[in-house]
């Protein structure tokens, strides 16, 4: 299937590692120019490095998505650079814990401050800056990260900060979808990243076994019997940030390889 991204030009935060540098190379992959955005300098040039093998424009970009300021500058750059902006992936959070989580009667309002500073608002703040932009041309398309953590109680953090992307995503969807730009959610769930080593070795060490077998424990967690990777959440990203995603708006598509035991409608 052409997924028609030719010369589109995208925006993908948290960009430097894990699956916002997965859908940036997806994106390159296609023929988009992607402007890649983190706040660490050393680690945006690397991966900017990794990505030029694809043989589109590729624009490292420092910014702090909890910043207004810093999010407005940034599309102003990746406007001048590559002409304006089709595609946004808001993938620029903190990493949800693998570990035991604190009890919702525990967790502190700093915390959940923090979580709602990077995640909710920090992309809020990101639609916000390229809506203009893409209902000004009559097209676009944004797409956030999320997690299956919305979809359990496991995690007061996960679950809140989640639900409430879920929850802006259908909004955003209903005012921009008339306008020709289609909005989404992707919900992952655990994701093999570079930091996926270190969860398994806390696991094994957790639970006194091997790190072979902590490995298939988490994997049991799925219905296809193993933890999905960053590449293959991105091909799903990839297809909903191109025009054939026309079909979908504003609702949430699970990428985390299936839940045993539950039904989704």
């Amino acid at each position: 299937m052409d997924l028609q991204l030719t010369g589109r030009r995208a925006i993908v935060t948290g960009g430097s590692r894990g699956i916002g540098l997965a859908v940036a190379a997806a994106l390159a992959a296609e023929g988009c120019d992607v402007a890649i955005v983190s706040r660490g300098k050393e680690a945006l040039d690397e991966a900017a490095a990794r990505l030029a093998a694809h043989g589109t424009r590729i624009v490292p970009l420092v910014a702090d998505t909890t910043d207004d300021a810093s999010v407005r500058a940034m599309v102003d750059e990746v406007v001048t650079t590559l002409g304006g902006v089709d595609i946004l992936v808001n993938a620029a959070a903190r990493p949800a814990s693998a570990g035991a989580q604190a009890g919702a009667s525990t967790t502190g309002d700093d915390l959940m401050r923090e979580q709602f500073e990077t995640k909710v608002l920090g992309y809020l703040r990101c639609a916000r800056a390229v809506a203009p932009l893409m209902t000004g041309q009559g097209w676009g398309r944004i797409v956030n990260i999320s997690g299956l953590n919305a979809r359990g109680s496991s995690s007061l953090v996960g679950s809140v900060r989640n639900v409430a992307v879920s929850a802006m995503t259908a909004a955003l969807a209903d005012e921009l979808g008339p306008q020709g730009v289609n909005v989404t959610v992707v919900h992952p769930g655990l994701t093999v990243t570079e930091r996926t080593p270190a969860m398994v070795a806390a696991k094994a060490e957790a639970d006194g076994t091997s790190a072979e077998e902590a490995e298939r424990a988490l994997g049991r967690t799925t219905t296809v019997g193993r933890m999905i990777t960053a590449e293959e959440v991105a091909d799903v990203v990839a297809f909903l940030a191109s025009p054939r995603s026309v079909a979908i708006n504003g609702d949430a598509v699970a990428a985390g390889g299936g839940q045993p035991g539950v039904t989704f409608y």
